[in-house]
Order: structure tokens, then C-alpha cells, then sequence
């Protein structure tokens, strides 16, 4: 079972998402209209509100009126209502010159409150560096949400060919060293709810497509203490990952150390499996967790 913590919506940069509420108005005394909620609960305003922020996220050049209402299938009326709303309140910019919308630095600061409130990203840092200047290669701080691995940090390498994530971007659970660490973490239920969900999609020759060789793969990981990448997600690129707990053994995150195969040889693998396993160890005893028992 993954740690609560790592249930959260993490958006480190602008790609954040925060927990807002959409003024609704309703007549004091007087029940919610009938369109006000559907069937299953939700209160469709705020979910278009919601939607409305993610798909803009996910534009960073903008987009104009009709592309996001065309997109979101919601009138343009509605979609220019709500883009008001949130300009007002900072969430959202308007270019009327080129007549774009963008990402607000207001959607940033809230997303941002995220980091300032989770002690183990910060408590991570100096472990990440000290890596770096340990192995050469790029440190990344990563968790699981929505059946994800998501970047929330980032030490890179000072080497000229490095690996570069965006903070919040996302990759495939099974095609990631964060991932398959922490997959190996999880009960045999939460893993098949996850494969049930997301699939194992192939990236490249090297990606692992088959549920079985997925949990061969995970038992060795267990065994081992440490995930590797083998060019899974990329060409090229490899990684090393291993587990962070919580206080109560549950996994909170994972460290990676990631770089070009050209570099993470074969005849570098063990070495590098070992110092990632002993690096978020050492994060883990830092922030007051503890590993699992049996756990390598």
C-alpha cells in the first residue's frame, strides 16, 4: 500500500493544480438546482472549473477561447465565464493581443504550498546532492499518483549530456526506475488494480509488456533492494531507483540516479544500485521512517 502522502495531487511548477473552490451562487433558503450535482455527486460546475485549469496547464504557448471550449466540449459562453472567474482571482492570464489564455502564476503558488508542506522533499535535498557529487549522474525525487510515477525534484548532473525532468511531469509506473520500486512496494492488489487501470504499454523494445514478466521483474527488485531502468522508457537512458519509507514502513517516495547508458555501464549497475539503496536509507532514517520488515 502506497503512503497518503503520495495520494496527493503534485504539481511543482506551472502544471500545479490546486484545491479550489468555484464561487457558486444559489438563493439563500432555497435547495441546489437540479444541475447543480450529478448523479454520482460531483458538482459539475467545479469539475469544469477543475478540467478547465488542467487542460490549461498542460498549454504552455496558451490557447485561445474556441480551441479550450472546443477541447473541454463546453460551450464557449461557459468557458469564457469561468476563464473570467479565474482571471479575477489571478489563476489564469489573458493575452488580448494575441488573444491566448495562460496558466496564472496564482495556480504556481498554491500548487507550490504542496513542497512547502511536505518535510521529505526538502529533508531529501541534501541527499540528492550529496549523490550527485557522489555518482555524476542526475538525482531525481519521485511518488506515485493516479497510477503514475510524477518528478517532484531534480539535482542534475553537472555533465554536459544529462538527464532532465520537468517537476510534475509524469511517466508510466512500469516503464520508470521510481516506478518500479515502488510498485515492488505495493500489495499484490494495489499492483493489479494498477495494471487493471493503466496497462503496461510498450515505449520501446525494451519496456516490459507482459503482467507476468512485470512481477518477475518486481520480485527480483524486492530481492535486490534497488529498480532498474534498462532503457524501458528511452533509448539510451538508464536508471537505478530505490524506495523511501514513512513511519510506518509505507512507501512515501523513491530516489533515482539517472544518465545515458553510455555512462551507467554494466560494470557500473551494482555499484550504483547499492549507493541509490543506501541514499534512501538514509532519507528515509532522516525523516523518521523505517523500512519494511523484510525488506532488503
Amino acid at each position: 500500500m502506497i503512503s497518503n502522502y503520495s495520494k496527493q495531487q503534485i504539481y511543482a511548477n506551472l502544471n500545479s493544480m490546486p484545491d479550489l473552490i468555484t464561487p457558486i451562487t444559489k438563493k439563500r433558503g432555497r435547495p441546489p438546482g437540479p444541475n447543480s450535482k450529478a448523479s454520482d455527486g460531483k458538482n459539475q460546475s467545479l469539475v469544469r472549473a477543475m478540467t478547465l485549469l488542467e487542460r490549461l496547464s498542460l498549454a504552455p504557448t496558451g490557447m485561445n477561447l474556441t480551441d479550450l471550449s472546443q477541447q473541454l466540449g463546453m460551450p464557449s459562453a461557459t468557458t469564457h465565464r469561468l476563464l473570467s472567474t479565474f482571471e479575477e482571482m489571478s489563476y489564469v492570464e489573458h493575452d488580448s493581443t494575441l488573444g491566448l489564455w495562460f496558466i496564472g502564476l496564482k495556480t504556481f503558488s498554491v500548487g507550490n504550498a504542496f513542497l512547502n508542506r511536505r518535510d521529505f522533499i526538502a529533508s531529501s535535498r541534501p541527499y540528492m546532492r550529496r549523490l550527485v557529487e557522489q555518482c555524476g549522474e542526475t538525482v531525481n525525487l519521485g511518488v506515485i499518483d493516479d497510477g503514475d510515477a510524477v518528478y517532484v525534484g531534480q539535482v542534475q548532473s553537472p555533465e554536459m549530456m544529462r538527464v532532465i525532468v520537468k517537476l510534475g511531469s509524469r511517466s508510466p509506473i512500469h516503464a520508470s526506475g521510481i516506478g518500479k520500486t515502488l510498485l515492488a512496494s505495493m500489495t499484490e492488489k494495489g499492483v493489479s488494480n494498477i495494471l487493471q487501470r493503466k496497462g503496461l504499454p510498450q515505449l520501446t523494445e525494451h519496456t516490459i509488456d507482459n503482467p507476468t514478466d512485470l512481477r518477475r521483474e518486481l520480485t527480483h527488485i524486492r530481492k535486490l533492494g534497488y529498480a532498474l531502468d534498462d532503457e524501458e522508457r528511452a533509448i539510451g537512458l538508464r536508471c537505478v531507483a530505490a524506495t523511501i519509507f514513512d513511519e510506518n514502513g509505507v512507501a512515501l517516495a523513491a530516489l533515482s540516479l539517472s544518465g545515458p547508458k553510455a555512462r551507467i555501464t554494466d560494470s557500473r549497475l551494482t555499484d550504483l544500485g547499492a549507493a541509490i539503496r543506501q541514499m534512501a536509507d538514509e532519507v528515509t532514517e532522516a525523516i523518521g521512517g523505517c523500512k519494511p520488515a523484510g525488506a532488503s
